[in-house]
């Protein structure tokens, strides 16, 4: 599933409620405020996935700003959320997008490529989610048929 472009995400426990997470090389962590019970050591996973539009938002306005020869100083991308229940999860997110660079000609093309990042387009058609869980030992035979190039049994 995962190519040199798409490499796997891998997140391993850390300790407490933290979780280290690995990307092509990177590292990240996430843990929960001290009031949830974890130490406050890193954002939340949730803060984690809103940031992750902002940050896709924000790459989307700086790559217009700059192919549109505007200034990107001051480009800024704030992000708040707003819980829903039953389930659980996110109801409402807000961006609010300042761009000092921008031209009021040039608004409508701005706005209209940043509402489509890759991120918000997920959100508008999510993805097929998939989850495959497996024991400890399951994982250990997964990775000696890893090691000597042989496929599990299904």
């Amino acid at each position: 599933m995962a190519s040199a472009a798409q490499a796997a995400i891998v997140v391993t426990y850390a300790g407490g409620d933290a979780l280290r997470i690995a990307v092509r090389g990177h590292e990240m962590r996430s843990d929960q405020p001290v009031e949830d019970g974890g130490n406050d050591t890193a954002p939340t996973p949730t803060e984690i996935f809103v940031a992750g539009l902002g940050a896709c938002v924000a790459f989307y306005a700086e790559r217009f700003l700059r192919r549109n020869d505007l200034s990107t100083d001051g480009l800024r991308v704030e992000c708040n959320h707003r819980w829903a229940e039953n389930p659980h999860r996110i109801g409402e997110i807000e961006l609010l997008v300042e761009a000092p660079g921008l031209t009021d000609a040039k608004r409508a093309a701005f706005s209209r490529v940043i509402d489509h990042c890759t991120i918000h387009n997920t959100l508008r058609q999510p993805p097929a989610v998939r989850m495959v869980v497996s024991s400890s030992q399951a994982a250990r035979y997964r990775g000696a048929c890893d090691l000597i190039g042989a496929e599990p049994p299904r």
